[in-house]
């Protein structure tokens, strides 16, 4: 019953990910992992997110290996269950071609902290990953060295993945790491950018950890 939900979850968040213009037609893709840790479910591969309905998610393993007959997994299902892997803190992951997020991928050029949201959010710059063909192992394993302990990644010559504690907090990433790489790009038009320093987004992101919002 807890796997139903997190399906029709994802497939909510595949909804939004296309409305705000995050993603085109069947690119990108979004994974959740339920309570044990031990399996997450994930976007069937090539389906159109208008079309897909909770039966269509597939569960895997954390080796990334389907669970059950029926829907191939996205392709980039290793880079989630390496994510997965390597971080505990994270239960959802979702991969997007926004345009000016994939813009710096595309030169390779990460998105430093300049916008305090960033910093609170990701926890310092989106770093780029080292470029190695969608779905492959070397791929998972580059993307998890780029991420660290921040939670947000570029994957070089394709896109950005967002990590969170849950499925909201992964689709507010997207949203905040695209607004920062078009800040970003802006800002080295009129002038030239001053991330915050290391120390200051410390203080933001302890911040949004332990006192921002309603607790």
């Amino acid at each position: 019953m807890f796997l139903l939900k997190i399906k029709q979850m994802v497939v909510e968040y595949g909804e939004k990910i296309v409305k705000e213009g995050l993603v085109v037609a069947t690119w990108g893709n979004i994974s959740a992992r339920n309570c044990s840790n031990d399996v997450f479910v994930i976007t069937p591969s090539g389906m159109n997110y208008a079309m897909l309905e909770p039966e269509d998610i597939v569960e895997v393993d954390l080796e990334g290996k389907p669970l059950k007959s029926g829907r191939k997994p996205s392709v980039e299902t290793p880079v989630h269950a390496a994510i997965y892997r390597a971080r505990p803190d994270i239960r959802a992951i979702i991969h997007t071609h926004s345009t000016n997020a994939s813009a710096c991928a595309a030169a390779r050029v990460e998105i430093p902290c300049v916008m305090e949201d960033m910093a609170a959010m990701v926890g310092g710059p989106v770093k780029v990953a080292k470029y190695a063909p969608s779905g492959s192992q070397e791929l998972a394993k580059n993307a998890v060295e780029a991420l660290g302990d921040r939670n947000a990644v570029l994957l070089a010559n394709h896109g950005v993945v967002a990590v969170g504690r849950d499925l909201a907090e992964a689709f507010k990433i997207c949203l905040v790491v695209e607004k920062s790489a078009e800040i970003f790009i802006k800002s080295k038009i009129a002038g030239n950018p001053v991330p915050l320093t290391e120390g200051e987004v410390k203080f933001i992101r302890d911040f949004y950890l332990n006192s921002y919002g309603q607790r």
